[in-house]
């Protein structure tokens, strides 16, 4: 089976699919693996590095797509990228259907068999698959380094003969893999850490790694099914913004993380609240690609209002690509492993029917085929 791997075409995307070593593990598993020319490059993985672990290298997406029976991405793919998939063949990407919905028509009519990463269940056989998980993990390290780069004070406290510099405060907002990442790494670099989330799970693991939770006087629990976080209702949402809003006027770099599946990103810091921050202190919005936490963060952009750096980066993991591309291919050869039984798709597999999105001309996934249907009524 011919397995393609294709340089990524979305903007500030530095990722490769599939690294060296997990060509070689695949390899070994009987599987052609071909790989684009300069696929690798931006993350530090060189063409002769894919040679060597077995791989063939094309020039062209053209030559590099005849005859695969399966693709390997990391991004959505665009009209003309999907033009190149041979029809019947199978694709494993992020394929973001709610932000990319038209590219998902466009692989169901190329009848293109496409699994979303992103749907992979969060049950315990699947943790080795979960990209959600382990590039979340690194995102959030990278957007504490980025703030104490950013920010014109230390992190940690400073006893000098001058005397002494207090250490930087950071709050957290959102506590899942990347929120917990972020005050791991804020505490090693000697801030002082605070973290909110409207799951009341998670108090007890922000308190495990040395943070302060700040909690809600209310009964209504943020707890969803699969761990994931659910919208509150508007009295949860006043008394969390009061919460925040004595939090916010002493902290220095704000971290926020909050998403809800397939919707926008909570508002977690309106107008009003920003106004409160400390001139100098910076937000770093994790959830910008799908709206923002802060009502003012801009996709891909760093804007100041009022004094307040509000950064909602483009890619944040292209900026440690060579150990997100790492952890992203180790998930795409378990995820390809547990798909395929005696050379053909185990479609009696609980992962791969929850993510699988569109299959011989159909969107199969019911949510997005039941939203397909309404929108065409």
């Amino acid at each position: 089976m011919k397995i393609a791997v294709a340089k990524e075409q979305m903007e500030g995307e530095r990722r490769v699919a599939l690294t060296p070593e997990g060509v070689k593990k695949l390899a070994a598993l009987g599987y052609k693996i071909h790989v684009q020319k300069g696929a690798g490059e931006l993350s530090g993985f060189l063409d002769e590095a894919y040679k060597e672990a077995g791989a063939e290298i094309h020039n062209d997406q053209e030559s590099l797509f005849e005859n695969a029976a399966l693709s390997v991405r990391v991004q959505p793919l665009s009209s003309q990228d999907i033009a190149y998939l041979p029809p019947h063949s199978t694709l494993i990407a992020m394929i973001k259907p709610h932000l990319f919905p038209a590219e998902l028509k466009e692989l169901a009519s190329q009848k293109v068999t496409t699994f979303g990463l992103e749907f992979i269940p969060r049950i315990t056989r699947a943790q080795s698959m979960d990209v959600l998980s382990s590039q979340s993990n690194l995102a959030g390290y990278r957007a504490v380094i980025e703030g104490a780069y950013a920010l014109n004070q230390a992190f940690p406290m400073m006893m000098t003969p001058a005397g002494t510099i207090a250490p930087t405060r950071v709050l957290v907002l959102g506590v899942g893999v990347a929120g917990l990442q972020a005050i791991a790494t804020a505490k090693r670099l000697g801030a002082i850490v605070s973290a909110f989330d409207v799951r009341a799970a998670t108090k007890e693991q922000v308190e495990s790694l040395g943070a302060t939770f700040i909690s809600v006087e209310a009964e209504e629990s943020g707890d969803a099914a699969g761990g994931y976080a659910k919208e509150m209702s508007d009295a949860y949402k006043l008394a969390q913004r009061a919460a925040l809003a004595n939090i916010l006027k002493t902290q220095d770099l704000v971290i926020t993380t909050a998403q809800i599946p397939m919707k926008k990103a909570p508002i977690l810091i309106d107008d009003e609240l920003l106004s409160l921050m400390k001139h100098g202190s910076m937000i770093i919005d994790l959830a910008s690609e799908t709206g923002g936490n802060c009502s003012k963060t801009q996709h891909g952009k760093t804007i100041t209002q009022n004094g307040v750096k509000i950064h909602g980066p483009l890619n944040i993991l292209s900026d440690i690509s060579y150990n997100a591309s790492q952890l992203f291919s180790r998930n795409i050869v378990h995820f390809i492993t547990n798909l395929m039984k005696d050379g053909k798709i185990n479609r009696d597999d609980d992962i791969v029917k929850a993510s699988c999105l569109t299959h011989e001309g159909a969107i199969v996934h019911e949510h997005f085929r039941e939203k397909r249907a309404t929108d065409a009524s």
